[in-house]
């Protein structure tokens, strides 16, 4: 009898960028792409930030690299992908603008959707032109949010840009298939991190937070590390056109 083979989760010989890479969840995926053997290179906007980090992984005695990007320059992400092709791309760049949703001003929507669906839009597609005209495939990964999944209140907006990535992934991966390039997401929970710390403090909002995971913690961002190494991974390989919800059970109900 033959037994079969557990697919591999390491990610050697592969090329992977990350954008939103100085901190959060996006520094969190680049280096656990890096610990799994992939050449990553951490993209962000903050360069100076971001050299931080980088000095901080190789320190650690990993090899990384350090590229300052504004997603939202598609002229600049089309030269990135245009010099180099890479095996794994993901997106962590986002905003939130919170506001009730008969107050949402139109600055407001405009500045949601340009980073979170039309640069997201942009990056991936730009990732997929490369990947196939170098024949190498791979695997692109947004990072969402659990917000592409339910509703909540004031996040009108937020909510639609991150229901707008799971269409879009979703029909880009059926686009992409032949080319054997996986599109999907990583959809988190709220996630304590610097930048949500505020939320977490407002006693009003942690509370609903609570009521709303079924797990006794809030996310962490190592939560988030296994599941970018898998969908980046031949462990994966049959996965495209959807999301890893990674909630502590908030859309079960």
């Amino acid at each position: 009898m033959t037994l079969p083979t557990t697919p591999s989760f390491r990610l050697d010989g592969k090329r992977a960028l990350v954008a939103g890479a100085s901190s959060g969840i996006g520094m969190a995926c680049a280096v656990a792409l890096t610990e799994a053997g992939a050449d990553v290179t951490f993209a962000a906007r903050r360069a100076e930030v971001l050299n931080g980090v980088v000095s901080a992984v190789s320190a650690a005695g990993y090899t990384a690299r350090a590229l300052a990007l504004d997603v939202s320059h598609t002229n600049a992400v089309r030269e990135v992908f245009e010099a180099q092709p890479y095996n794994i791309v993901v997106n962590s760049a986002g905003l939130a603008r919170h506001s009730p949703a008969v107050e949402t001003t139109e600055d407001d929507f405009d500045a949601v959707m340009s980073i979170n669906v039309r640069a997201a839009y942009f990056f991936a597609q730009q990732a997929a032109k490369a990947m196939i005209t170098q024949g190498i495939g791979g695997s692109i990964i947004q990072i969402s949010s659990q917000m592409a999944h339910v509703g909540g209140v004031d996040r009108a907006v937020y909510c639609g840009s991150k229901h707008a990535i799971e269409g879009m992934n979703k029909a880009m991966a059926i686009e992409f298939g032949p080319a054997d390039i996986r599109v999907n997401s990583i959809c988190p929970t709220f996630i304590l991190t610097p930048l949500t710390r505020p939320t977490f403090e407002d006693p009003k909002k942690r509370a609903w937070i609570d009521s709303k995971i079924k797990l006794p913690r809030v996310g962490k961002v190592e939560d988030i590390m296994g599941a970018a190494v898998f969908l980046a991974s031949d462990a994966s390989g049959m996965i495209t056109g959807t999301s890893i919800l990674v909630d502590g059970g908030w859309t079960a109900g």
